[in-house]
């Protein structure tokens, strides 16, 4: 129903506004599905910080939702403060530019 669908929606909304560091993606951060995400993960990782992980795999409407709300595409996603930080190229093009750090950081976890 309609209802359901908005309030999922409303749940990833509130989820990303109150996780400091939250990353959508296909499989979990123990078992990633895919290698986009499992390099996301890796790089999370690298930088010890604590981060939710969201597996898009369990509901397909997660997907949907979610890219209605932040206007991509793809997955992985990562936020940060609530605020969308990109896919595996950005968040790799970031640590190999040395700004992931602070950008995780600044999140205070």
């Amino acid at each position: 129903t309609m209802e359901e669908v908005l309030t999922q929606k409303e749940q990833i909304i509130h989820d990303i506004e109150n996780t400091p560091i939250i990353l959508f993606m296909k499989g979990t951060k123990d078992h990633p599905m895919c290698g986009f995400s499992a390099r996301v993960v890796s790089i999370l990782n690298n930088h010890s910080v604590v981060f939710q992980d969201v597996n898009i795999l369990e509901n397909p409407e997660i997907r949907t939702n979610l890219s209605a709300h932040s206007n991509w595409p793809t997955i992985p996603q990562l936020f940060v403060k609530g605020k969308l930080i990109g896919g595996c190229d950005i968040v790799m093009e970031m640590e190999e530019k040395g700004e992931l750090g602070e950008v995780l950081q600044s999140a205070g976890t």
